[in-house]
């Protein structure tokens, strides 16, 4: 997989200028990952009267850790979340290295406004991550063959200090689709949302409000 370093200064630097747009009374949805953390820890460090609304068990134990206290989507709406990316061309991305990307995509798809924070790595012009497709386990073969006849190459995501696949928080398995680059990531996003046996896929298209990039002397921010 590509770009997944980063300088932690200019990932600091995008997740606190996207803390600062926290108002107390707030509802934020917390994301996941290195660059949502600094997020995470710097609303905490404000000592903001707001609730989260955490996307992954790391993200829920970032913000228990900041004293950020927590809600869910069926006691709150979600006025602003901030969540990172893999990949971002524009406004459209990859999501689903920590494979929290379903979890992801519905709270930020109900937030009011969606910020979506990252270092320049990340940037390109056009998106050619592997998107990341969460499927039932059952259906993993089904899907996988689909994924081929979208001309796409999908591999299952092993885990790294245990023996057999990643097995996400829903209980689900994740294959990583190779399909180069995206000339129309929202045609592909739609197929893969179509494909029986899919739960959620990493393509955001149309998403975001807005990015913001930490630099090595400050944050660049494109609007949606």
């Amino acid at each position: 997989m590509k770009n997944t370093g980063g300088s932690d200064a200019a990932k600091r630097r995008a997740g606190e200028a996207a803390a600062d747009d926290v108002e107390d009374g707030m509802v934020v949805g917390l994301g996941t990952g290195s660059t949502a953390a600094h997020a995470i820890r710097a609303i905490g460090e404000r000592d903001l009267d707001v609730e989260g609304v955490p996307t992954s068990y790391q993200s829920r134990q970032l913000a228990i850790d900041a004293g950020i206290p927590l809600t869910t989507l069926e006691e709150a709406s979600v006025d602003l979340a901030i969540d990172g990316a893999d990949q971002v061309a524009g406004t459209d991305l990859v999501k689903g290295g920590g494979a929290a990307h379903a979890r992801e995509k519905y709270v930020d798809a109900s937030a009011d406004r969606f910020v979506v924070v990252a270092d320049p790595l990340k940037e390109v012009d056009a998106l050619d991550y592997p998107v990341p497709v969460e499927v039932l386990p059952d259906a993993q073969p089904v899907v996988a063959e689909r994924v081929r006849a979208l001309n796409g190459e999908p591999e299952l995501r092993a885990a790294e200090r245990k023996d057999g696949p990643v097995v996400t928080d829903n209980g689900n398995l994740v294959l990583d689709c190779e399909f180069g680059a995206l000339d129309d990531p929202g045609e592909v996003a739609a197929a893969l949302s179509e494909l029986p046996g899919v739960v959620e896929h990493g393509l955001f298209v149309g998403l975001a409000d807005a990015v913001y990039v930490g630099t090595e002397d400050g944050v660049r921010v494109t609007d949606a």
